[in-house]
């Protein structure tokens, strides 16, 4: 690696890390345009701040000229943003949308304003805050980048419990005497740094991935905030620098759209394979369940056929036994692997643990049976559908709290004994 590849990738994961972790403020607060409509906000700044520099004859393509100008005009399209949402009934994304077209088309027009002057927007350079030119970054901006950015992180370290409260509860935050709406703005104007930040790197059209990506990725590994930030962090700033490194192993391979590939590739390897919210897993889980219902029903069977016919414990035909409730053959089969049934050629009958676990769903069953009737007043015809499905949902500890509200009755609302075991 050469230190012009260094150069860019430390840029680009400065802007990954500082972006993931605001992201994770405005995705819970469900802003995730927030960063969209800022970047485009900003580009008519970045025009005006060069037709600035160059009346009045100093360099008009001077970094922090430009970045002067871009936080400038983000900064006034935060303050509409609020204004349209605290004095009109519009609400906060028909609010962004505004933002971000009105603002976006004068910067449009100013960079074709810009284009037939005697140094076009390509020449001066402009047309990379459009789409973003990381190849271009310089020592003096990652310097710049990283100073920014540790400003930002410092904040939100500070200011974290100001935030998670805001975020998540802005009306208790006001009653212990938080002040919400300058906590809003601080963290607005976050976001604004950021955004400018993120310019060079990504430009205005790719920004708002930046900020989203990472977090939305984070978020499907963890319920803390905390957690979230840092791996938003590190999610982000993988994402900045892996599509540096990337785009630098073909020519004319754009930096800014491979970052937010590689984020992209972070959020759908997330979406898939997270332990809590993984579609993967949850698959898993879902399947589990299916397994475990279809064997809690074949134990239920068995056992009202033998409380029907005062056999409990004979052996019946599995035929029989499938025929209740028309049951799937691989109930069966799932339910010996579980070593809760005997199978013997083509007879079938309950293990000591298939009757107590048998019994285990009989009385969650009839349990909620007896609690809707009781607690809830529904007709007996409504009872069984219902317990059929919240047998298999409620644990032990739960049914035993409705058990004890109950008073322990030995009998269901009609009239079935309630299997008691070891259990009451």
């Amino acid at each position: 690696m050469d230190f012009t590849l260094l150069t860019v990738m430390a840029g680009a994961g400065t802007l990954g890390i500082v972006a993931g972790a605001l992201g994770c403020f405005t995705v819970l607060k469900r802003q995730s345009l927030l960063g969209d409509a800022l970047a485009h906000a900003a580009l008519p700044g970045v025009c005006l701040a060069f037709l600035f520099g160059s009346a009045v004859g100093i360099d008009p393509r001077h970094p922090l000229l430009l970045l002067g100008g871009a936080l400038l005009t983000a900064w006034l399209g935060t303050l509409v943003i609020l204004g349209i949402t605290r004095t009109t009934r519009l609400k906060q994304d028909a609010a962004l949308g505004i933002v971000l077209s009105v603002f976006f088309g004068v910067g449009i027009a100013l960079l074709t304003a810009i284009q037939h002057t005697n140094l076009g927007a390509s020449q001066a350079g402009l047309d990379k805050y459009l789409f973003g030119q990381a190849a271009s970054l310089l020592p003096h901006d990652v310097w710049l980048m990283a100073g920014l950015g540790s400003l930002v992180l410092g904040t939100i370290v500070v200011l974290f419990r100001h935030f998670q409260l805001i975020v998540f509860d802005p009306v208790y935050a006001g009653s212990i005497g938080v002040r919400v709406r300058l906590i809003e703005v601080v963290l607005t104007s976050l976001v604004v740094v950021a955004v400018v930040v993120g310019l060079q790197t990504v430009g205005v059209v790719l920004m708002a991935a930046m900020v989203v990506t990472p977090a939305a990725a984070a978020r499907q590994w963890t319920h803390r905030l905390s957690t979230m930030v840092v791996v938003a962090g590190i999610f982000g700033g993988a994402a900045g620098a892996l599509g540096a490194w990337t785009s630098s192993l073909a020519s004319r391979l754009p930096t800014g759209p491979i970052i937010v590939l590689w984020a992209t590739a972070l959020l759908l390897v997330s979406l898939l394979l997270s332990p809590r919210r993984g579609l993967l897993w949850a698959a898993v889980r879902r399947a589990r369940n299916r397994r475990r219902i279809r064997a809690e029903n074949l134990l239920k069977d068995l056992w009202r056929l033998g409380e029907h016919d005062g056999r409990g414990d004979v052996a019946r035909a599995v035929t029989d036994v499938l025929a209740v409730r028309a049951a799937p053959r691989r109930a069966i089969d799932e339910a010996r692997a579980a070593g809760l049934v005997r199978v013997d050629g083509s007879m079938i009958r309950l293990t000591p643990d298939g009757k107590k676990r048998a019994a285990e769903v009989v009385r969650n069953h009839r349990i909620w049976e007896l609690y809707l009737s009781r607690r809830l007043e529904l007709a007996d015809d409504h009872l069984h559908r219902d317990a059929e499905d919240m047998e298999h949902a409620l644990d032990t500890a739960v049914l035993d709290e409705i058990d004890a509200a109950l008073g322990y009755p030995s009998h269901d609302p009609h009239g079935r004994p309630i299997p008691r075991g070891t259990t009451a």
